[in-house]
């Protein structure tokens, strides 16, 4: 009598098995998505990371960029920490000088011999990024313009922002003061965690000043819901710039994006990649689609 054959029971199980492995297969393959980038490569950068210091998106994060008005954020950095020490209060007038008043806009116009007070002054640099106001503080905390952006360099490389260089207070154009996206983004961090107590002007999108409604320009205030500041910056040659802190719900995150094209897709890359990695698909890789690019 001959044996019973099993091979149909083997073929059976090595199908199985190989079907279990193509899945398993699929499971790790990773996915690519596309990501529409507002800028061309050799001006955009950005950086998203999380409350904990974790990267969860970059692109371009140490490649160097001009900071534009996102400067500002260490003008006002020193100013915070001078309050804190107490070299100044919120109603220490600051004078404003020649050289400030000349500054180009945005500012606030003043003219030489006038003063604003500290809390104004701020205000005036979060909210309209005034550069005469930015120069003005500069000058009366150290000194001197060029003083001042000495302190700031120093102060940048302190709190481990290792790439940047500051000429001026303000933002303005010059070839010497480069910046990353990854430097702004430890600076962003750092206002948040240092000063808590002063991050809420960033939140502010207008105040009152001389009896008039200043307005600001950050957009990305009151249209993503969790957006609490930070700022915002243009010179032409580094497009349009921001910093963007995020804050709802558990979740926090700085985000970062340099070089785009319009005010308009900066924002709406900005909520896109606040979107994506408040719920990031698994396993997803990104390939990034620059303007200009088919």
């Amino acid at each position: 009598m001959s044996k019973p054959r099993h091979f149909p029971l083997i073929k059976k199980f090595v199908a199985a098995f190989a079907l279990l492995l193509l899945v398993a297969g699929c499971a790790t393959t990773p996915t690519e998505t596309m990501l529409a980038v507002p800028a061309p490569a050799q001006k955009y950068a950005a950086m998203v990371i999380d409350g904990s210091g974790r990267t969860l998106f970059e692109a371009n994060s140490t490649a160097p960029r001009y900071p534009a008005s996102l400067t500002k954020m260490m003008t006002l950095y020193l100013l915070f920490e001078a309050l804190e020490l107490g070299r100044v209060a919120k109603t220490t007038p600051i004078p404003v000088s020649a050289n400030a008043a000349r500054q180009p806009p945005t500012k606030l116009r003043f003219r030489r011999g006038e003063t604003i007070d500290v809390d104004s002054a701020i205000r005036a640099i979060t909210v309209k990024s005034a550069n005469d106001v930015a120069v003005a503080v500069a000058e009366y905390l150290g000194g001197s313009e060029d003083a001042f952006a000495a302190m700031m360099t120093a102060k940048a490389r302190q709190i481990g922002m290792r790439s940047t260089v500051f000429r001026n207070a303000s933002g303005l154009p010059d070839a010497g003061q480069q910046t990353t996206a990854r430097d702004m983004a430890v600076l962003g961090v750092a206002l948040r965690a240092r000063f808590p107590q002063h991050f809420h002007y960033f939140s502010e999108s207008d105040f009152m000043f001389r009896g008039r409604l200043v307005r600001g320009h950050n957009d990305m205030l009151g249209r993503v819901r969790g957006v609490n500041g930070i700022k915002t910056g243009y010179i032409r040659a580094s497009g349009f710039n921001i910093v963007t802190s995020y804050d709802a719900d558990g979740r926090r995150l700085i985000l970062v994006v340099m070089g785009a094209d319009s005010a308009r897709q900066r924002n709406d890359h900005v909520e896109a990649l606040i979107q994506r990695n408040l719920s990031p698909a698994s396993n997803t890789t990104t390939r990034l689609l620059y303007a200009g690019e088919q």
